[in-house]
């Protein structure tokens, strides 16, 4: 075109941008951002937003911020473009902060920018934020609108609210199959096997084919339940029944589904047999089912291929020597201590979350910080010992420090997630029927997993814990899990 001596205007950039952001070409992107510049048409609406949409989708969000910032004018499209490269980036913050400026200066909003602010609010897992947009949602008119309304399943399923992710589903009566795939996928997040289950068949009595997307998520939920007969029957059911190829994901699921159900054979059976190289989740969910199950033989070979793809991740080495501290095999658990301290990885400290009166309590082991410390440590103290008449000893096992039993108990008496449902107990009415809500960046360990039990029976409350791996809904002494985590 250019040889040609063909005119080109602004829609011409602005389309071969837009070709640019399908395969993330980041250098041709900036290659057409500086002929841009040169031809004085880089402040153009149409050509700003276009890098903008480029330079997120290719993460590189500073120079898809600095663009949006030097422009004069923006529109719609601009700012939502904006916002959903800030979520795809995973800067949650950022994206709210956006959306809140967008409010404030009266910018007309879109059903695409809501959604990705409500994705913003999945991703930190803020409820207050989350009710919010959702209310701005329905202000706005787009409350039934299948992007917002699968983004509002999401956000409540990832702030463990399930039944008001179900009655956004319900509340929607045009369904599209991204929004039966939200359901079953929130479904699955919170082991309602179920309901997932159930969900999944209705989708398809409604004339909506399961795509990749569905099958993904009802073995998810057959995974976090133990199921492993019914996922082999859906993992079968989708290669005869709908003709789709299992992907990595698929195959993921079916290895934790058999290693959570204690058949670890079979499922390093299916890594061997597999068309592709297995990934790293893949050997780490075979390596957590090992710890489950006390198994060294295949921790050891799930181990040696996760120190091999991830160096820098000290929670492998920590699962190893968890797994000889489970079978007494203290020489082993010394070397894996020593490995650890000679490969100068640290574990990621351990945090957990928890929203009270429109206020975010954040925790850490051993926490100091917190204004109200001496009197959740009283109460953490009394718990204790309320738990210790329903025979509630702590698990040192789950503690690989290198010191005393004594100090051992003190550490996991200590853990985030303990000061959190504490200091959640203490103020929280005890006459109001809404479960205690908490989040934590990392597993939640044995100990703590029979201390919430244990707390749920004791206290009559429901307490929900969100971990890496699932949500643990915690009542009357029972897990939703079914021991299966």
């Amino acid at each position: 075109m250019q040889r040609d001596g063909t005119p080109f205007n602004e829609f011409t950039i602005s389309s071969v941008v837009c070709a640019c952001a399908l395969n993330c070409a980041t250098l041709e992107c900036m290659q057409l951002h500086a002929f841009s510049i040169k031809a004085a048409i880089d402040s153009n609406c149409f050509v700003g937003t276009a890098l903008v949409d480029v330079y997120a989708k290719c993460s590189s969000i500073e120079d898809a911020s600095r663009v949006f910032e030097s422009m004069p004018e923006t529109n719609a499209v601009t700012w939502s473009s904006m916002l959903a490269g800030y979520v795809k980036n995973g800067l949650f913050e950022e994206a709210l902060l956006l959306f809140r400026n967008a409010q404030l200066i009266g910018f007309d909003k879109d059903p695409f920018m809501v959604s990705s602010a409500i994705c913003a609010c999945a991703g930190m897992a803020t409820l207050i934020e989350g009710k919010q947009v959702h209310a701005i949602s329905w202000k706005s008119g787009f409350g039934s609108n299948v992007y917002v309304a699968s983004s509002l399943i999401d956000m409540y399923a990832k702030c463990g609210c399930i039944r008001e992710a179900s009655l956004v589903f319900q509340g929607v009566e045009l369904r599209s199959k991204v929004l039966w795939n939200a359901m079953i996928s929130g479904f699955a997040k919170h082991a309602c096997a179920l309901e997932a289950r159930i969900i999944f068949e209705k989708m398809q009595q409604r004339g909506l084919l399961p795509d990749e997307v569905s099958y993904v998520s009802v073995l998810n939920a057959c995974s976090h339940m133990g199921l492993y007969k019914e996922g082999e029957k859906y993992f079968e059911l989708m290669v005869r029944e709908h003709n789709l190829s299992p992907n990595a994901l698929h195959y993921s699921c079916m290895i934790d589904i058999l290693g959570r159900a204690g058949l670890v054979h079979n499922a390093y059976d299916l890594i061997q047999r597999m068309p592709f190289e297995a990934t790293a989740s893949m050997w780490g969910s075979l390596l957590a089912s090992c710890r489950n199950y006390g198994d060294i033989e295949f921790a050891e070979i799930a181990a040696k291929h996760l120190f091999e793809m991830e160096p820098s991740n000290a929670g492998n080495h920590v699962l190893l020597a968890n797994i000889y501290a489970t079978n007494k095999k203290w020489e082993e658990v010394a070397r894996a201590r020593k490995l650890l301290r000679e490969s100068d990885l640290r574990k990621e400290r351990g945090s957990s979350w928890i929203e009270i009166k429109n206020k975010v309590h954040s925790f850490t082991v051993g926490e100091r910080n917190h204004p109200q410390m001496n009197m959740i440590y009283d109460y953490l103290d009394n718990l204790v010992e309320e738990l210790k008449k329903l025979n509630y000893k702590v698990d040192t096992n789950h503690d690989l420090h290198d010191v005393d039993e004594n100090r051992k108990q003190t550490l996991l008496k200590h853990h985030s997630e303990k000061l959190a449902v504490s200091y959640g107990l203490m103020s929280l009415p005890s006459d109001i029927d809404i479960p205690i809500r908490i989040m934590k960046n990392l597993r939640i360990c044995g100990d703590c997993h029979n201390f919430m039990k244990l707390v749920s029976k004791c206290t009559s409350r429901e307490i929900i814990v969100r971990d890496t791996n699932r949500f643990h809904h915690f009542k009357d002494g029972c897990c939703s899990c079914g021991e299966f985590w």
